[in-house]
């Protein structure tokens, strides 16, 4: 399987990050501004030095041309003076600049989320119209081009997630349930109860330490990997794994936390373990998930708190939204959370803290990276790979192996200046010398998981 169209968008070489360069040109504009007007300020006494106006009596004629020229070159058309105004115009121009980039981008995402829900409102109100119209066109597409086949149509036409989910709400204001996307995910989570986290120590492993990107996908595509417990590779159903890296000295340099993706998908108001679909939900309207305090957990059993040493988050599908909504708790609990990297995850609408870099892979043929309904923040800590892999399957486009881990390996033959910076801060985690595996159990207090 070969990715291809790659294509890097945020992070330091995103449009954000140029936003935050002309706020950074307008505070040093300004500066020079200010030291123009100190200085022509400061030359305006010599129009009235003592000496200077003592020597007037010897030569009267030279003082008035000297005044005249200072006059000129401090406060003319010209001068120090008008310099200095428009020195601080040109600062107040590039930060006015800015505003209005970042109010343009911030207008058309919401004009994006509310053209949705009024497209949901219209359907909602005309279902048997849009049923006849849309629905039929749809059907006699997937009939006449792709053999009725409904799955091979979806991955073809991946932007009718986005859309469906972003009409979500319009249709439920409809039904008369006033809401926005937020309130909508907010309701759906409170159908499936949590609970605290019950962590199990389950064992202990000496794995290589990872050396890249393709190494992190690799690693994550092992722990992700269900048929291994089902075929006995794998007798406990642990479901989180904690690497500590060490450097040549046996000193701890950086923890990686693999999480996985979903492995139950049951029905509301009933649980199966940290990785059911409640966790989904929960995570994606911004709750603090049983996996997520089970993550906290096994860090401080591996000694992550203690050290403070930096720890990096990789995590699939649901595994890469749990990691990103955990970044602000995990910080706020003293933990040194640095690198975050997600695959085919959901992440668009989750706040991380600035200070913790994001890498985001997504396969554009890919529904499950859509299912927020939001293109991911273009920010200096947020860079998002976007690449094509078209395996006509929910399934195959949403895979760790030959997919995402493929495009990872592929990134670190690049050049990019975003992904290289973020490549740049992971010598914590792919530059040791040895690596010790522990591995977790996460349930549901008052659950046991066969």
């Amino acid at each position: 399987m070969t990715v291809k169209n790659i294509e890097v968008s945020g992070g330091a070489g995103g449009f954000d990050a140029k936003y935050e360069d002309l706020a950074k040109m307008g505070d040093l504009t300004a500066d020079v501004a200010g030291d123009t007007l100190k200085t022509a300020a400061a030359g305006h006494k010599f129009l009235v030095e003592p000496d200077v106006l003592a020597s007037s009596l010897l030569n009267p004629g030279g003082v008035v041309k000297f005044e005249a020229a200072m006059a000129v070159a401090l406060d003319g058309p010209n001068g120090l003076s008008a310099t200095s105004a428009g020195i601080g115009l040109r600062g107040e121009a590039l930060k006015a600049t800015r505003i209005a980039y970042e109010m343009a981008d911030e207008l058309a995402a919401k004009g994006l989320d509310a053209g949705r829900w009024f497209a949901g409102l219209a359907v909602a109100t005309n279902p048997l119209g849009a049923a006849v119209i849309g629905g039929g066109a749809i059907a006699t597409d997937v009939y006449l081009n792709y053999d009725g086949d409904w799955e091979k149509w979806l991955v073809n036409h991946p932007g009718m997630v986005d859309n469906l989910v972003g009409m979500t709400p319009g249709m439920l204001s409809a039904l008369g349930i006033p809401m926005d996307l937020a309130t909508s995910l907010d309701l759906l989570a409170a159908t499936y109860p949590d609970s605290d986290a019950k962590v199990s120590d389950s064992r202990i492993s000496n794995p290589d330490e990872p050396k890249n990107l393709g190494d992190l996908l690799d690693g994550l595509a092992r722990r992700n990997d269900s048929k291994a417990h089902e075929s006995g590779q794998d007798p406990d159903p642990a479901n989180l794994d904690v690497q500590i890296i060490r450097d040549a000295n046996g000193k701890v340099t950086g923890y990686v936390v693999d999480v996985p993706g979903t492995k139950e998908w049951n029905a509301p108001f009933t649980t199966n373990g940290a990785n059911d679909l409640g966790t989904n939900v929960d995570a994606m309207a911004g709750n603090n998930t049983v996996l997520q305090k089970g993550i906290e957990e096994a860090l401080r059993r591996a000694g992550a708190q203690d050290t403070g040493a930096p720890v990096m988050l990789v995590g699939h599908s649901q595994g890469g939204i749990v990691a990103a909504q955990s970044t602000t708790d995990l910080v706020a609990h003293g933990y040194n959370v640095t690198h975050v990297l997600t695959a085919g995850s959901p992440v668009g609408r989750i706040d991380v803290p600035g200070n913790v870099q994001v890498l985001s892979l997504e396969n554009r043929n890919d529904i499950v990276p859509r299912l927020d309904a939001s293109e991911n923040p273009d920010t200096p800590n947020r860079t998002t790979v976007q690449f094509d892999n078209q395996q006509n399957s929910v399934a195959g486009n949403h895979k760790i192996e030959g997919n995402y881990a493929g495009v990872a390996h592929e990134l670190d033959n690049g050049g990019n200046p975003s992904v290289q910076r973020y490549k740049d801060g992971l010598g914590a985690f792919t530059g040791g010398s040895s690596s010790e595996m522990h591995t977790y159990r996460v349930d549901r207090e008052g659950e046991t998981k066969k």
